[in-house]
């Protein structure tokens, strides 16, 4: 599968890509929030099964002109047992995603790149919300959810730890900042 929008191209992530993959992920700025520092055995283990898709998430990478900026990987929720506190259902997906390059950071290529996903996700008709669960300590992210149309639920503690529970649900303003729900505890 193939995912495309008017500015990003969405690809699936190959094996070829690893050795790209692995110096992402080991870039202080990714690393600080997603896994922190990793071993190219360590990512082989890890992505080799979402590539043959024998794991719940499906890999991509975010491309933008042609040159590869971003990982974007998406999954059903439901497929993740005790990773969310409610039991979600059928159309309710998850992404995660980042940013490979620093410098391109605070520029909104990253809201532009999560809304131009959540966008094509929510063209199936199946999909009723996207959620993301970001740090709570993870300003620069949770305010980039927040401009692509994402609200807070809650904080949650999820089996990487501390994590703030947003959605974007179907009928969403799309890019605007959500309508103020209450703080999360």
């Amino acid at each position: 599968m193939t995912l495309e929008s008017p500015r990003f191209h969405f690809r699936p992530l190959a094996e070829d890509d690893l050795p790209m993959l692995f110096d992402w992920l080991n870039r202080p700025h990714v690393a600080e929030h997603w896994r922190g520092e990793v071993s190219v055995d360590e990512v082989r283990e890890k992505y080799l099964p979402r590539i043959a898709g024998a794991d719940a998430a499906r890999p991509f990478l975010a491309e933008l002109d042609g040159e590869p900026v971003g990982y974007v990987q998406v999954y059903d929720c439901g497929a993740v047992p005790g990773w969310w506190p409610d039991d979600p259902g059928p159309g309710i997906l998850g992404t995660d995603q980042f940013l490979a390059l620093g410098d391109r950071l605070d520029q909104g290529l990253g809201t532009a790149m999560v809304r131009q996903l959540v966008d094509l996700l929510m063209q199936d008709p199946a999909v009723t919300e996207v959620r993301v669960d970001p740090h709570p300590d993870n300003g620069r992210a949770i305010r980039c959810y927040e401009k692509a149309g994402f609200r807070a639920v809650r904080e949650i503690t999820t089996p990487d730890g501390a994590a703030l529970w947003m959605v974007r649900e179907r009928g969403a303003r799309r890019g605007a900042d959500p309508a103020p729900g209450p703080p999360p505890p």
